[in-house]
């Protein structure tokens, strides 16, 4: 773990086997700590954040820029760790970390831009002004299924903005963080700017929500413990980011390429094995294409390749754990049980090791059918109909979750009307990746609170101070 600018194991010496999920053998054994590993870890943090605070916002964003640098020149060897325990294919890994320079680079070009204004006073003799000062040390706490991008939003806005952060990164991806870390001490970042612990995710969440000196928490996850994170953070009044569940509605209209969209939504439901929060997950598509969009669909997962993120010939990988694997199947067992029809899948992979779920595609859902009402998080399609524009937003927002939703359709009236009444954070209007660094990324409802990335995510890591000059 880093800490203050060492490497070092856990304080009480605990390890944790890091296993490849597609292979289920342990690939790596990891310091594993605990709550003292944290109080550490906000300790060295809290040490830097005055010095790094007082850099200017050139000489912090000539540190992120050069780790920019060395992330793009080391991303095939970061790529490979990264597929080795999340399972996702290594095209997939690398994508991944060949986008995370983009983050870097821009939180670094727009804390440049932090500058304040003044503001015109009514009283003469009077002057006021607004100034940004960094908020302080910040909690980063990630999930598993984006192990650079989730960490990386988080903490290229933070320290760009002169904060200094303490990342527990997933135990089933910490590796990826690692090396996310080095990258940046590397490129010159003072010791305990940055710190990344691995180990209980509720003690050592406990330490950073309790700790006053941590001013921030940045949180990845479920829903249900985001509620937890809420409550706690009365205790001290904590600042709170929160990127929970989500169940992204795409509504498919008659006048698209029925086949192209079928199969380029297969694509993008597949992504990461379906492990995103954004992922498309209810198609809602017009009865008079059903039939052809769901025949589409299934001859595209048919054409899928389960198997080792390694292997070139890989398109899906396995879900990160059993405990995922059964989830999703149960899901679906509970669908087809309540009438569902498995266009394709509908069963785990046929591999005896690794956490393989087939691709697979549902229709004849019953509303009430659990891969509608629950976040899926696997590689699994369900398909329903709609009539009109108003049944297509009445089946979108039958959800608690506001992060992503899709439409697609090639009237441009259609788009607009649809669009500006989905009650979502992120819409993509014929756009299945409605994320990049310079554009806020953040949910609605019980997806979430606050924003990251783009000019957003930076003003979240600063407070604004407010000057009156009298007298004058």
């Amino acid at each position: 773990m880093l800490i203050g600018g060492a490497w070092v194991d856990a304080r009480h010496g605990g390890r944790w086997p890091l296993v490849d999920p597609a292979t289920e053998s342990v690939i790596a054994d990891m310091p594993y700590g605990d709550a003292a590993d944290a109080r550490d870890a906000l300790d060295a943090a809290a040490g830097a954040f005055p010095a790094w605070a007082a850099k200017t916002p050139y000489e912090r964003g000539a540190i992120l820029e050069k780790a920019a640098d060395l992330i793009a020149a080391r991303v095939e060897e970061y790529a490979r760790r990264t597929t080795e325990e999340s399972g996702k294919p290594l095209a997939q890994s690398r994508g991944e970390w060949a986008g995370a320079p983009n983050y870097l680079r821009f939180a670094a070009e727009e804390a440049r831009r932090l500058g304040g204004r003044w503001i015109p006073a009514r009283l003469p003799g009077r002057r006021i002004d607004v100034t940004y000062e960094p908020l302080g040390v910040v909690g980063v706490i990630t999930a598993w299924n984006f192990p650079i991008y989730n960490v990386n939003r988080a903490v290229s806005s933070a320290l760009a903005a002169g904060c200094t952060a303490v990342v527990r990164p997933s135990e089933f991806t910490p590796r990826s963080a690692f090396d996310y870390a080095r990258a940046l001490v590397d490129a010159g970042l003072p010791a305990g700017v940055l710190n990344v612990i691995n180990g209980d995710a509720a003690s050592m969440g406990k330490a950073l929500m309790d700790d006053p000196r941590c001013r921030k928490v940045a949180f990845t996850g479920s829903t249900r413990v985001g509620k937890l994170l809420m409550d706690a953070a009365s205790r001290t009044v904590k600042r709170l980011a929160l990127e929970l569940g989500g169940n992204a509605p795409v509504i498919v209209f008659p006048d698209v390429d029925v086949a192209a969209v079928a199969r380029a939504g297969v694509i993008a439901k597949l992504r990461n094995a379906g492990q995103v929060c954004i992922a498309p997950q209810r198609y809602i598509v017009h009865a008079s294409i059903a039939d052809a969009f769901g025949a589409a669909a299934a001859e595209a997962m048919g054409r899928e390749v389960l198997g080792h993120g390694l292997s070139p010939e890989t398109t899906v990988g396995p879900l990160i754990n059993g405990t995922q694997r059964d989830r999703v199947a149960a899901l679906v067992e509970g669908s087809l049980n309540g009438g569902a029809r498995a266009l394709a899948g509908g069963h785990r992979g046929k591999s005896d090791r690794g956490f393989f779920y087939a691709p697979t595609v549902l229709d004849r859902l019953a509303p009430d059918a659990p891969v509608l009402r629950e976040e899926i998080f696997g590689p699994v399609m369900p398909i329903v109909t709609f009539e009109t524009p108003e049944e297509a937003l009445r089946i979108a927002h039958e959800t608690e979750y506001g992060l992503a939703s899709f439409v697609f359709t090639r009237d441009l009236k259609t788009a607009m009307n649809v669009s500006e009444r989905l009650q979502f954070g992120l819409v993509g209007v014929n756009d299945w990746y409605p994320v990049t660094a310079e554009a806020p990324f953040g949910g609605m409802k019980q997806s979430g609170l606050g924003r990251e990335s783009g000019l957003e995510g930076v003003h979240e890591y600063v407070e604004a101070r407010t000057r009156y000059f009298g007298g004058l």
